[in-house]
Formats: structure tokens, C-alpha cells, sequence
């Protein structure tokens, strides 16, 4: 089985994130608070719960290299924790928001990060050593509706951003005196702050989980109609795929490498879509294993009833219709994937999902021989 093992911390957890080291990790309990756990002894301890903000909070993003996290929330606020000797000591974030703050993540570099927002605008937040304090400059008017998800290019100017109005964009984040340019940028350098990039119209409903490869070449979204979708050379000539699956929905997704992508969702099982050599994606599997037995017709009304009862309780319509199913890893919608690894690799065979059932689920492609050659 692919799942290494399962912690059910809370009743429901709406995101996660890992410390550097691998030993702790933090997230929310569907509150204002944020719990971090630290991993003694093979068992779980409540270490510290940081407690600053007035609602839900609804991204953590824990760096890599400087060892802060950032938090969001639905107050409109955001903190930047530094950790001390007394403890996590927040630092206020200036965002100047009206609407709730939904995502945030670090830049590649850690010297500035993004956060999105039901305002239809991302701040771009950097440090100001002057003044002692962390400041944004905002991307508006381009978002006709929430930011749902936010992903950096690994040239650590470019950002992806997803809609509730259905678009998928890409914009430079280039701030002077805070980026230099590098030849690792090329053309991304020369552009003005705000700039879009590109505009990316595939999915006529909401738009979720955006990442980049690890190479930055290739660009995957997720839609509210149940489809993904592939982006390749970002920019006035891309080429994109788009791939419907038979099942719920997804929320987010994450690169394992360059041929391979796990998207989680509303299904509560990771789905496996991989690249032929030819470029061309399509859905491998779920990647959880689950035995269903049926001892009636498997279509017609009873394909129907089954689709419906995954919204309405399995339990009503799986029962009507025969149909016993063994439980997975997950019980409820999965929202959040994240790379389990002490630094960003090109592939990555370990990472972590958590969802709205309070489950935390660890999980290992190292014995799964036939997602070996994708990786």
C-alpha cells in the first residue's frame, strides 16, 4: 500500500506545512490557532500553538532555509513567526486587504512570499530591513473573482495564479532592489512589476491547485468540472492538454517530477497522471488501493446512484446497490499535498495529504514498480 501511515490530529484540518528538518509540523484545526506537532519517540507531542489570528486560518507555508512561518487568515491578516528562545514571536503583515487572505507561500529564494485573497488581488510581500517590517505591493485589477491558489516559478519572479472566475494566469513579480537579475531569469527580468504574462482561459468554472514543474517548463491547474489541466512553454505560444476524469472533482495537485502529477480531491483517493514520451498526459490510477465488490448491475440507475451518493452519503446509495467498498487512508475531501523532502528536489517519491476528515496521511511511491520509470 502507497500509504505509510495515517495521524488523525483533529476533527478537521484546512492546510499543513513542514519544518525544514522533517521533525515538526503545522497546521490548522479548521480554527484561528495553529498547532505544531513535534515527532518524539515514534509518537506525536503538541509543542506550540500560535495564536494570533481572529479566524480561520486558511494557508501556512513553512520555508525551507530561514526557518519562518507564514501564516493567513480570513481576519484579512497575516504573521510571519520567528522562532525564539521564548518561543514563535509573530511579526504583522502589512496587507492591506478588505477581503479574507485564502493562500500564501514562500518565493524559491525566501526573500519575498505571495498571498491571495478574496479581494481579487496577491500581495507580494517582501522585508524592508530599514523600517524593520514586512510591506506589500499589491497585483490588482487583473483577478475578476476570488485567488484561489498561487504557485512560484522556480526563477523565483514568475507566479502563477488560479481563479474562481476560471482563469489561470502568470505574472511577473519582480521587484527592484529586492530580485536581481540573473541569466536564470532570461526575459523575466525586463518585465514591470504587475505585468501579466499570459492568460490561460481552458476551465469555464472554478480554478484550483496550481504548481509548476520542477524545471518550470510545464504549468498544471485543476477545474471544478472535473478536469486538469498541462501547460508547456508558458507564454504567447503554449501549448496546453486537458484531461476529464470520470470522478469528483480536484483541489490541488503536485508535481512528482516531470512526467508525473498527483491530484487530491474531492474523491478522498490521490489520482495518478503521468506524460507518455511523447508529452502527451493522461490518468494512470488511484493511488490508493480500494477493493469494490458489486452484486448488481454496475450501470445504469446504480452508476447514477453511486456518483450522487459520494455527494449525499455513500453509505444511503452504496448500500441500495450492493456495493461494499473498503476504506482508504481518507474518509473526507483531501485539500492539501505537499512534497515530503528536506530540500526541493527534481523528483520526489514521499509526500504528505491532508483533508477535511483531520488526517495527516504519509505516503511512499518507493514499492509502487510500475510509477518507478515516471519518476
Amino acid at each position: 500500500m502507497a500509504a505509510t501511515s495515517v495521524h488523525k490530529f483533529a476533527q478537521c484540518i484546512s492546510c499543513h506545512a513542514w519544518s525544514p528538518d522533517l521533525s515538526m509540523i503545522a497546521f490548522c484545526p479548521n480554527n484561528s490557532e495553529v498547532h505544531i506537532y513535534k515527532l518524539s519517540e515514534d509518537k506525536w507531542e503538541k509543542v506550540h500553538v500560535l495564536q494570533k489570528h481572529d479566524q480561520i486560518v486558511s494557508g501556512i507555508d513553512w520555508s525551507y532555509r530561514s526557518n519562518k512561518i507564514v501564516t493567513v487568515s480570513h481576519d484579512r491578516n497575516s504573521y510571519v513567526w520567528n522562532q525564539e528562545a521564548t518561543g514563535w514571536v509573530p511579526t504583522l503583515v502589512i496587507l492591506r486587504l478588505n477581503r479574507a487572505a485564502l493562500c500564501v507561500q514562500w518565493s524559491p529564494k525566501e526573500n519575498k512570499f505571495a498571498v491571495g485573497s478574496g479581494a481579487k488581488t496577491v500581495c507580494i510581500c517582501y522585508y524592508e530591513q530599514e523600517n524593520n517590517w514586512w510591506v506589500s505591493k499589491l497585483i490588482r485589477k487583473r483577478h475578476d473573482s476570488s485567488v484561489t491558489s498561487i504557485a512560484w516559478h522556480p526563477n523565483n519572479v514568475l507566479l502563477a495564479t488560479t481563479s474562481t472566475d476560471g482563469k489561470c494566469r502568470v505574472f511577473s513579480t519582480f521587484i527592484k532592489g529586492v530580485d536581481s537579475k540573473d541569466s536564470a531569469m532570461g526575459s523575466s527580468a525586463d518585465t514591470k512589476f504587475g505585468e501579466q504574462i499570459v492568460q490561460l482561459d481552458l476551465c469555464f468554472c472554478w480554478a484550483f491547485g496550481v504548481r509548476w514543474s520542477p524545471s518550470g517548463n510545464t504549468l498544471a491547474y485543476v477545474g471544478h468540472n472535473s478536469m486538469i489541466y498541462f501547460v508547456d512553454e508558458v507564454g504567447p505560444s503554449a501549448a496546453a492538454q486537458s484531461v476529464a476524469i470520470r470522478d469528483l472533482p480536484l483541489r490541488d495537485v503536485l508535481f512528482l517530477s516531470e512526467r508525473m502529477v498527483v491530484g487530491v480531491g474531492f474523491d478522498c483517493n490521490p489520482m495518478v497522471f503521468v506524460a507518455d514520451e511523447s508529452g502527451l498526459w493522461s490518468f494512470l490510477r488511484f493511488l490508493d488501493e480500494r477493493k469494490s465488490a458489486s452484486s448488481s448491475a454496475k450501470y445504469g440507475g446504480s452508476q447514477f446512484s453511486e456518483a450522487f451518493g459520494k455527494f449525499y452519503g455513500q453509505s444511503k446509495f452504496s448500500a441500495s446497490n450492493n456495493v461494499e467498498q473498503s476504506r482508504g487512508a481518507h474518509d473526507n475531501c483531501i485539500n492539501c499535498i505537499l512534497p515530503l523532502a528536506k530540500q526541493r528536489k527534481s523528483s520526489v517519491t514521499r509526500f504528505t495529504t491532508s483533508g477535511l476528515d483531520g488526517k495527516i496521511v504519509t505516503w511512499d511511491l518507493q514499492k509502487q514498480e510500475d510509477l518507478l520509470d515516471y519518476l
